[in-house]
């Protein structure tokens, strides 16, 4: 009777675990980044080069530890720049920053258009490590100080 007691409360801390877990996991999906600054370095016939910072909220409960995060920059459906962000960490319920760089094509049209930024983060969490794809919409006015500048 007690050897069923005992398997009783594994399975019973399993199944907890497993739901905390997946619960946790939907939440880090959640993750919302928006664009805190974003400075043009060097402009030449190849393109333009940035310096970004962008500020990730954590809803979850748990720390979070990205490493280097490549995302890419889309407008009108074609990847118009790639960059890549340096490690950092969330903490739970918090928000961070993640400075990184990003290079645009020279054929980037100066005309407002939908812009869309995404990328997947691989976040280490305790003995695993999740990937989360994150996407952000900046508005018309954010896109215009992103990309062009002007």
């Amino acid at each position: 009777m007690k050897s069923s007691k005992k398997l009783g409360l594994i399975v019973l801390f399993v199944l907890g675990m497993s739901i905390f877990g997946y619960s946790q996991y939907a939440s880090a999906s959640q993750i919302v980044v928006s664009i805190s600054q974003s400075e043009l370095v060097n402009e030449n016939e190849k393109g333009s080069d940035y310096n970004i910072e962008l500020q990730f909220e954590n809803p979850s409960l748990l720390i979070l530890t990205a490493g280097d995060t490549e995302f890419f920059i889309i407008a009108d459906n074609e990847m118009v720049g790639k960059g890549q962000l340096e490690s950092f960490t969330l903490q739970p319920l918090g928000s961070s920053y993640a400075k990184g760089t990003f290079h645009t094509n020279s054929n980037v049209d100066e005309k407002s258009q939908p812009v869309k930024i995404s990328g997947v983060i691989k976040y280490d969490v305790f003995f695993t490590s999740i990937d989360v794809p994150f996407v952000y919409y900046p508005t018309e006015e954010q896109a215009r100080k992103f990309i062009h500048q002007n």
